[in-house]
């Protein structure tokens, strides 16, 4: 829907050029166009592009608090795979690669996001920007559990931290099912 809604945009604003070009022809029909290099910088157009898919994909759709802890793929409670695609992560995987957002952090949820919801959030220890995608349960409410390298990370460098974070995307579409 949004490539449809975005090439309507486009298509509409290069038909507002063309009739203002075509009404100055009609206005000055003597005018001749002397320029040489019609060429279409299409850079330019692929950067204009790629902007309005940077920010559909970043928009956010929902805003949600809870607290954010670490957890090990080898932890006490684990089987080590993952319960939204039984993925197993025991090798020490702790991001997935998504066909929209490139390479995100794991992140385990409760039922209240649908598995491949995107969520961003500032990670507490370091103020980064974390990109994550729920692809694991076993937390309740509005919790995230972030999937880290071993349980002395998940203490040392997550802990259990109140944060707020957004929803990019519901689920493996981007609307809310």
């Amino acid at each position: 829907m949004k490539y449809i809604y975005k090439s309507i945009c486009i298509c509409l604003m290069l038909v507002s050029i063309l009739i203002f070009k075509t009404s100055g022809v009609i206005n000055e029909s003597k005018q001749t166009n002397t320029n040489l290099n019609k060429n279409i910088n299409l850079n330019a157009m692929a950067k204009v592009i790629e902007t309005f898919n940077l920010d559909d994909i970043y928009s956010v759709l929902d805003t949600y608090s809870g607290d954010l802890t670490g957890y090990a793929a080898n932890c006490p409670l684990c089987n080590g795979t993952l319960g939204c695609t039984g993925q197993n992560v025991l090798d020490g995987t702790t991001e997935y690669q998504d066909a929209m957002y490139g390479v995100v952090k794991i992140v385990a949820s409760s039922r209240n996001l649908p598995c491949g919801s995107i969520v961003s959030f500032t990670n507490p220890f370091n103020n980064e920007t974390i990109t994550a995608i729920v692809l694991d349960r076993g937390v309740t409410g509005t919790a995230l559990d972030l999937l880290v390298e071993s349980e002395q990370v998940a203490r040392e460098k997550i802990g259990r931290k109140q944060i707020s974070y957004n929803i990019l995307r519901f689920g493996w579409t981007k609307a809310r099912a």
